[in-house]
């Protein structure tokens, strides 16, 4: 288009900052489309130079991604009503102090927000005015391709059946105005819209305990969560893979399968969210998939790691269809299959038992993580891991033979540990005696139905 790449006069804009800069070069731009459309002539079409100003983070954003003019401007008009309501309001009275209508101008009024709220329209008109070679080129900018869908920054909302899909509103991704305007990264609320949790943990790789097999199944997981990008990309593999990587963590409880997902989440710089089965799974037809739905729009494009706990109640094995809600439960189980496979972002699921999980998942994983109950030396290392480091014990207490005889998992451990280490304060004491260790094995024994010889 023309007008984007103008060499004219340049327009001098003085600022006070960053943010400043940016609305008074979109205010040049509205200005010259105006001029242009409306009067007949303009100005030489403005040029994007923030000069000292690009430190800040917008336009240190936009420095970074070499962004054209062209998409410099729907940035920026996407993000206008959210930093300077009254903006686009502001400039069309100046320009036009009678009033009147201008439907090439696009836009539309919002349920709580009483400015205009710019659409694909709006932005058609800023770039090619009433050319329609030109603005038919402006819906390459909102495509599922584009680096803006691509890296979750903006995307066009869908309209009513009829309407004209450029006249849907710009919006802007939650996390990515969190970073522009806070510089924070987004936390969405758990709840209806977002069934999930975001969990971490401040443990290390060093305190995870696990067979040297399934810490190189991990490992790998860990690479492809760096590198899947330059492998898709810069190595040309998008052609040929899907872009995201499904796994299954199967193993006992307490084994350290959550730890497992909020650790690779810590060393790769990426949130890790437990999806709230319990808000997913719905007694009524259509819900379950809805929740899906709205689960896997707003996890689209970001760098979440998805972590379904206790998958087998909603990817479980399909059965018979007896009845309608044998056959709708079937149909839940093939559309999670179809969102999983679309997204392209790590999925990983957790069961117990990795024979409860439906074939067709299994099929599609990448990796299936086994994780089995500790053995001898790895109950040791996590009995010594887990001890406070003041504590010292009877002697007839050993880690040792405790290690040997007692068949706990890690999980396990640190209750037993918790339990004999307040007992022991509690006593008044400074070393923990077998007695109360055993109590405290006991204790776990019972709770998961399990016999116990003292």
């Amino acid at each position: 288009m023309s007008t984007h790449t103008s060499k004219s006069i340049q327009t001098r804009v003085t600022t006070h900052s960053g943010w400043e800069y940016a609305l008074s070069f979109l205010k040049e731009v509205i200005n010259y489309r105006f001029q242009k459309e409306f009067s007949g002539s303009a100005a030489g079409y403005p040029i994007w130079n923030p000069g000292e100003h690009t430190r800040e983070p917008l336009l240190s954003w936009i420095a970074d991604k070499e962004l054209p003019t062209a998409e410099i401007i729907v940035l920026l008009i996407g993000l206008v009503p959210h930093v300077s309501p009254g903006f686009i309001h502001n400039i069309i009275s100046d320009f036009f102090p009678s009033g009147g209508e201008l439907p090439d101008l696009g836009g539309v009024k919002g349920k709580n927000h009483r400015g205009i709220l710019p659409t694909g329209e709006t932005i058609q008109f800023l770039l090619a005015g009433k050319e329609i070679e030109g603005r038919i080129l402006v819906s390459a900018y909102f495509s599922p391709d584009h680096f803006f869908a691509q890296e979750g920054v903006l995307y066009l909302e869908t309209v009513p059946a009829g309407e004209p899909v450029m006249s849907g509103k710009i919006i802007i991704e939650e996390e990515f105005l969190a970073l522009l305007t806070t510089n924070r990264s987004y936390q969405p609320k758990t709840g209806k819209e977002f069934p999930a949790e975001k969990i971490d943990t401040t443990l290390e790789w060093e305190d995870l305990v696990l067979s040297s097999k399934t810490l190189t199944q991990v490992k790998e997981i860990e690479i492809w969560l760096r590198y899947h990008h330059t492998l898709l990309n810069e190595w040309g593999m998008k052609r040929s893979i899907k872009p995201g990587y499904r796994i299954l963590f199967s193993g006992p409880p307490g084994t350290g399968k959550t730890l497992t997902a909020t650790l690779l989440g810590k060393y790769t710089k990426k949130p890790v969210y437990r999806i709230d089965l319990s808000m997913v799974v719905s007694k009524y037809i259509g819900e379950t998939e809805k929740n899906l739905s709205r689960l896997f729009d707003k996890a689209k494009n970001k760098s979440w790691i998805l972590f379904f706990d206790e998958a087998d109640a909603i990817f479980g094995k399909r059965t018979n269809v007896r009845d309608a809600h044998d056959k709708y439960a079937n149909q839940e189980v093939s559309y999670l299959l179809q969102r999983i496979e679309a997204h392209p972002g790590l999925v990983i699921l957790a069961s117990n038992f990795k024979n409860n999980i439906d074939t067709a998942f299994t099929r599609r994983f990448q990796s299936i993580v086994e994780f089995e109950n500790p053995g001898y030396k790895e109950r040791y290392t996590l009995w010594k891991k887990n001890i406070p480091v003041q504590v010292t014990f009877e002697s007839d207490c050993s880690l040792q033979e405790i290690a040997k005889k007692y068949e706990v998992t890690g999980a396990n451990i640190v209750n037993i540990i918790q339990y004999v280490c307040l007992k022991t304060i509690a006593m008044d004491k400074r070393e923990i005696s077998l007695k109360t260790m055993l109590e405290g094995i006991k204790k776990e024994y019972l709770k998961e139905g399990k016999m116990i010889s003292i």
